[in-house]
């Protein structure tokens, strides 16, 4: 008896941890699906449904998130709209594909998606730096007003927005850099829109993973549950755990579990 509860409430203990910290990183930094989606594996769950309950825990957080960037959205109305069709464009595609991708196949993509995730996290610290820097200096160009260019910031976010829905840890960063690409310079803007983006991609393959079944609804309630909790409090984390030590803790992380995977799956 004791030996089937110690395994059994280690694993409850990380998945309870990691969403944790995975509210907290969202709501501070970034990078709560580097933690969570390894713990819902840890759960004995298969690949896919992992990831689906991974999306789905965590997609209430971001809907909340959008609140306090309604002012920036109302500004930019018609961009707003763009780029959350773009997002449910892309996030449908997305959820698609996962949903027809043979288990062992995704599996197998597991490491190079958590590598890649793990590589843009690391990057979006100096990305993220230069945005706010830029900030400080709007171009005078402001929002890419010519027609080629709203389809040309279309088709990269609805790209973007696409491995949202397949994968999606570490998008946010890369749609903030699309934007100041394409002219945008503040910051909070800049926030807002992906916000858009990421909260119709991930909400349509909330949908999506909900109406085929994916979901395993007793990890996910608990994930969900305790992520806002993390969400919650994170402002008084952020003020005694500096930045770059959490985002470096979770860089860390993620490669190792990449590494771990492609021995693992090697």
């Amino acid at each position: 008896m004791h030996l089937w509860f110690a395994p059994l409430n280690w694993h409850w203990i990380w998945l309870i941890v990691a969403a944790f910290l995975g509210g907290t990183l969202n709501a501070v930094a970034g990078g709560g699906s580097l933690l969570l989606f390894p713990a819902m594996l840890g759960m004995g769950m298969l690949p896919i449904q992992a990831n689906a309950t991974n999306t789905v825990a965590l997609w209430p957080g971001q809907l909340t998130s959008i609140a306090a960037y309604r002012d920036d959205v109302r500004k930019h109305k018609k961009l707003a709209v763009l780029m959350a069709f773009a997002g449910l464009v892309g996030g449908t595609g997305g959820a698609a594909l996962l949903l027809r991708t043979p288990q062992r196949t995704f599996l197998h993509l597991v490491p190079w998606l958590l590598f890649t995730a793990s590589t843009i996290f690391a990057v979006s610290g100096p990305i993220s730096k230069r945005i706010a820097q830029r900030s400080l200096s709007r171009a005078s160009h402001g929002e890419p007003h010519g027609t080629s260019r709203l389809a040309a910031l279309a088709c990269s976010v609805t790209a973007v927005c696409f491995y949202i829905g397949y994968f999606g840890a570490g998008a946010g960063f890369v749609l903030m850099t699309v934007l100041v690409l394409f002219g945008y310079q503040d910051l909070h803007e800049v926030n807002a829109l992906k916000v858009v983006s990421t909260l119709m991609a991930n909400g349509m393959a909330f949908v999506m993973f909900v109406v085929n079944g994916q979901v395993e609804w007793h990890y996910c309630l608990l994930a969900m549950v305790v992520c806002g909790i993390g969400g919650y409090t994170s402002a008084r984390l952020a003020r005694k755990i500096p930045q770059p030590i959490l985002r470096g803790a979770v860089v860390i992380f993620g490669f190792s579990m990449s590494a771990w995977f492609f021995w693992k799956v090697g």
